[in-house]
């Protein structure tokens, strides 16, 4: 009998009413799809209803229960006791709404809760302190008091209108020096802080999101998880996360050389500025920035660039002897012009004796006395070469900047110069002379090649392949979405194997496989072993069931270590010594393709073993040369410049490499034989043997960071300058030292930068060689200059001398030798030292330690350019009167003109030392050019213009026509004389 509805109880009348709602609502969804598609027309479509879409942000936590001044205390302190009133790390990361595994997303708001990971520095020299540090050379100090008195007798003598001109014009040219030099000095300061700045940025990689990627150290915010490995320096104060064996070198912190080991149970606090030296880890940040203890520190320090370069400690002793000279002629010219002066036997321009006892007025004396002091300090202010140390910071400053436009980044000013001495380049393979993009291209399970249509492998070895590529490595993959395609971060060699296990074995998901399994010990990578093992636990449901070693490393290395070996069916075959003769050839073939091979293995037991393992397959990867690095290999040999390859790659795959890039010379086998050596082999010579052989080695193979340090030594014992490449934390011994340190950008390891001269920005060989250029182009552009200058201390020094000691004056006023002084310092320091490089400076040896700055070539240029100057000026001093029938005021203007243009012109000569062609690749250098305008321009001016300021008389067309053809004989001169030939220095 069926109930009536009101006889059922309010929650069965609920129920119902809800279901005869639905049923009668999906009728009339059905009723309208219906009519929907019975549609005939598109006008008779239904309109859908509008509707409002509403984003809604979620919302950015504002971690008001975080302290940051806590956090940066507990990792200071090394608190545990703080750590644990948090809850632990794992407490601290949900505190700092941190995924362990994902990472965060919300980066704007954390900088703008807890700061960005920056420095706050103490304000660095500002301009005037450059001024004033112009002001107190002691030779402007004089003029300026000279300069001073002057001016005051000028003025009580003559009044406001005419008096000042004397003293106010030397005012006027100290300033004009003091400013352009001051300039110049701040400009460079601030070129070397942006190159020091680009040098602190460093890559770090942390997890946003679920996936890894590198950002800028300057990026990194409180909650991020960062990864870090051998070789990184710590971003940040934080604490472990997770990893293995990981050991921290905090002597930059706390001063203490050995190395702490961080873990999560003891010691799990990481330092921002300490270094990585062993294992791998994740980290989750706590504090940045000021909040550091690196930036607590580094705050109080200013970084002041005041490093001195060889070459300028050789040029300030230079500039000290020349100085000294200077000041002899000067105080010799200052005796016999006060005695001149004093016996009566000057006379004005108008031929009246200047002093006559008892009559000349005691303030004329004054003022001419002032006048002949001042002249002898403007003589040692021309005859100082104080451009040489400018000529050398500007030529740094424009090298540095062009070399970071090429690739690279110079750390230590003076590896620019240094380098264009290198006689012997030791450089790495890997990324270097290849492109390191690796690759899988052949695999071998036992004696059988996998390929081609034959792909078959049994299920059993492909879990094993999959756990010991998945497992043993500090790569990771990241799939945002099922379609899309893995992205893989790591080394190029582990980007390769995994990209390998997931086209070839269908290891579609890592994380699968982790979670499968659960690692007990890790033995990370190293460069001595040449491999790196796990023993892990695999798990089935709730039961704890096989455990396997796995290893990875070097074939010949992991070979070794292996008893057995699996089929491709997964048949397990005892390996006798016939057998391992057949794969130790398997491994050979490889090689000789220019292969790298890695080999895997396993044993199942429950500690990590390194004997009795089964052999799982060997995988070929190829790393192709890079372009162009043949060319770059022969442009150093034709240089003078040795190239040794040094790698950790077996012999045979050395060989290879080696021969592709023009290292070796295939056809001479003899040669070659010397020519490669396995490291075990070279640290086994005697020293002697050593000494003997290390010229014509050019290949070690299987080398360690040792060897390399060993080959280092040696050569720099046969009295080689060595340039060595880097990219590993082992290597940094090396590379210190080496004369030149050269680490790789990309994969070099922040320790190995650290210890470096210069970074390669693009880990290319042809960077190296275009640094070897620069370098060369360094330390001749400052011959150049040195010869330029030194061609003006001497006829301007004998010049002064002989008319001073002949006629009791000097035809060069003080104004005027601070023009010529302006001249051949800062603006021919700038013209010349921006010269670029050419490949002509490849096609000359190497500068040795011991050559002598000033070369015979320069002696044989300066000197017949200074004798023709003195000659012609002497004359003009002598005869230039009667010879152009004008007064004593003309004569000396058209000595003044005439000494400026020589200096103009022997600027052309100075561009090239040997070469008769001065005006190669001139159109290239706008800047020389400019400055040569500009120079004749102001000559111009000072000469027509300025006359009461320069003390001097406007000229006719005919007379500057003169001074034009003195300064262009000078080209002829410089011609005729490269014609002598001068042999090699000793």
């Amino acid at each position: 009998m069926v109930r009536p509805y009101a006889a059922y109880p309010m929650t069965c009348k609920k129920r119902w009413r809800m279901a005869l709602n639905a049923i009668s609502f999906v009728k009339t969804l059905h009723h309208l799809s219906n009519k929907a598609f019975h549609i005939n027309t598109p006008t008779q479509l239904l309109r859908s209803f509008s509707y409002l879409s509403i984003g809604v942000a979620p919302e950015e936590p504002s971690f008001n229960n975080v302290d940051p001044k806590l956090l940066s205390d507990m990792v200071r302190e090394k608190s545990s006791e703080s750590l644990t009133q948090l809850g632990g790390v794992k407490e601290l990361a949900k505190l700092l709404e941190t995924d362990v595994k994902r990472g965060i997303r919300d980066i704007d708001n954390r900088k703008r809760v807890f700061g960005e990971n920056t420095f706050t520095k103490p304000p660095s020299k500002g301009f005037l302190s450059f001024v004033l540090e112009s002001f107190k050379d002691p030779t402007i100090i004089i003029l300026l008091v000279c300069a001073v008195l002057s001016l005051g007798f000028g003025i009580k003598q003559h009044g406001w209108k005419d008096g000042w001109y004397d003293g106010g014009s030397i005012i006027l040219a100290v300033v004009l020096v003091i400013v352009v030099s001051s300039v110049s000095n701040f400009n460079q300061s601030r070129q070397f802080q942006k190159l020091s700045a680009k040098s602190d940025n460093l890559g770090v990689e942390v997890v946003r999101g679920g996936r890894r990627q590198r950002v800028s150290i300057f990026e990194v915010v409180v909650g991020d998880v960062a990864y870090l490995k051998i070789g990184d320096q710590v971003p940040a104060d934080g604490v472990f996360l997770e990893g293995h064996s990981l050991k921290v070198d905090e002597s930059s912190m706390t001063g203490e050389s050995d190395h702490v080991h961080v873990n999560g149970d003891t010691n799990p606090f990481l330092l921002s500025g300490t270094k990585v030296t062993d294992g791998f880890a994740h980290m989750l940040v706590t504090c940045v920035g000021m909040n550091t203890a690196w930036g607590a520190m580094m705050g109080s320090i200013t970084r002041e660039v005041n490093e001195e370069t060889p070459l300028q400690v050789r040029l300030n002793k230079l500039t000290s002897a020349i100085g000294k000279v200077g000041l002899f002629v000067a105080a010799i010219v200052l005796v016999v012009s006060m005695i001149r002066y004093l016996t009566g036997s000057t006379r004005d321009d108008f031929g009246i004796r200047e002093f006559v006892r008892g009559k000349t007025k005691s303030e004329d004396v004054m003022n001419a006395v002032v006048g002949i002091v001042a002249a002898a300090v403007t003589i040692v202010v021309v005859a100082i070469p104080e451009g040489l140390p400018l000529a050398v910071t500007l030529n740094l400053a424009y090298s540095m900047k062009k070399m970071m436009r090429d690739n690279a980044m110079v750390r230590r000013i003076s590896a620019c110069e240094t380098m264009g001495s290198a006689t012997t380049i030791c450089t790495d393979k890997t990324g270097t002379l290849t492109l390191n993009e690796m690759k899988v291209t052949e695999v071998w399970v036992g004696k059988k090649e996998i390929g081609g249509e034959d792909r078959y492998l049994a299920p059993s070895l492909v879990q094993l392949l999959k756990q010991g590529i998945g497992l043993n490595t500090t790569a990771s993959v990241y799939q945002p979405q099922q379609t899309s395609l893995p992205e893989i971060s790591g080394s190029p060699t582990e980007k390769a194997l995994l990209s390998w296990a997931v086209v070839d074995l269908g290891m579609d998901n890592i994380d699968e496989v982790k979670q499968n399994c659960e690692i007990i010990h890790v033995e990370t990578f190293n460069s001595a072993k040449k491999r790196s093992g796990i023993l892990m636990r695999e798990k089935r449901g709730n039961m704890n069931m096989n455990i396997h070693t796995h290893w990875k490393g070097a074939a010949e290395m992991i070979l070794a270590m292996c008893s057995n070996y699996y089929d491709h069916t997964g048949e397990v075959i005892v390996m006798d010594d016939g057998e391992r003769v057949q794969i130790e050839n398997i491994v050979k073939g490889m090689a000789t393709k220019s292969l790298r091979c890695i080999a895997f293995a396993q044993k199942s037991c429950e500690k990590l073993e390194e004997t009795g393992l089964t052999l799982l397959g060997i995988l070929g990867l190829k790393d192709p040369c890079r372009p162009g690095v043949e060319a770059a290999v022969d442009s150093c040999k034709n240089a003078g410049v040795k190239i040794k390859m040094i790698t950790g790659d077996n012999v045979h795959t050395a060989r290879a490499i080696a021969s592709e890039c023009g290292i070796l010379y295939p056809n001479n086998d003899e040669l070659d034989e010397e020519a490669v050596v396995e490291g075990f082999q070279f640290r086994n010579f005697s020293h002697e043997e050593r000494m003997d052989k290390i010229d014509r080695i050019r290949v070690m193979a299987r080398s360690s960071p040792f060897d390399k340090l060993l080959m280092v030594q040696c050569l720099k014992q046969k009295g080689h300058v060595v340039a060595v490449t880097g990219d590993g934390t082992n290597d940094a011994p090396a590379l210190k030292e080496a004369d030149i340190g050269l680490s790789m950008g990309i994969q070099g390891t922040e320790v190995a930068k650290e210890s470096s001269d210069i970074v390669i920005l693009d880990d290319n060989f042809s960077s190296v060689v275009t640094v070897l250029r620069w370098g060369r182009c360094v330390y001749t552009n400052i011959q150049k200059f040195i010869q330029f200058q030194l061609t003006v201390n001497v006829a301007a020094l004998v010049i002064n001398f002989v008319a001073a000691v002949s006629s009791g004056k000097v035809p060069l006023s003080a104004v005027q030798l601070l023009w010529v002084n302006l001249i051949m310092d800062t603006l021919g320091a700038l013209a010349l030292a921006t010269e670029e490089p050419t490949n002509d400076l490849l096609k000359m040896p190497p500068v040795g330690r011991v050559e002598p700055l000033i070369t015979r070539v320069m002696w044989r240029n300066l000197i017949s350019q200074a004798l023709y100057q003195v000659l012609v000026l002497l004359i003009l001093q002598f005869k230039g009167r009667s010879i152009f029938d004008v007064s004593e005021k003309v004569k000396n203007t058209l000595i003044f003109n005439a000494f400026v243009l020589c200096q103009v012109f022997n600027e052309f000569n100075a561009r090239k030392l040997e070469k008769k062609n001065i005006f190669e690749g001139l159109g290239k250098n706008k800047l020389f050019v400019a400055i040569v305008g500009l120079t004749v321009i102001l000559q111009l001016v000072m000469v027509e213009f300025l006359k009461k300021f320069a003390n001097t008389e406007r000229l006719t067309w005919e007379q500057w026509g003169v001074c034009v053809g003195i300064g262009a004989l000078s080209w002829p001169i410089g011609l005729l004389v490269k014609c002598i030939s001068v042999g090699p220095n000793k």
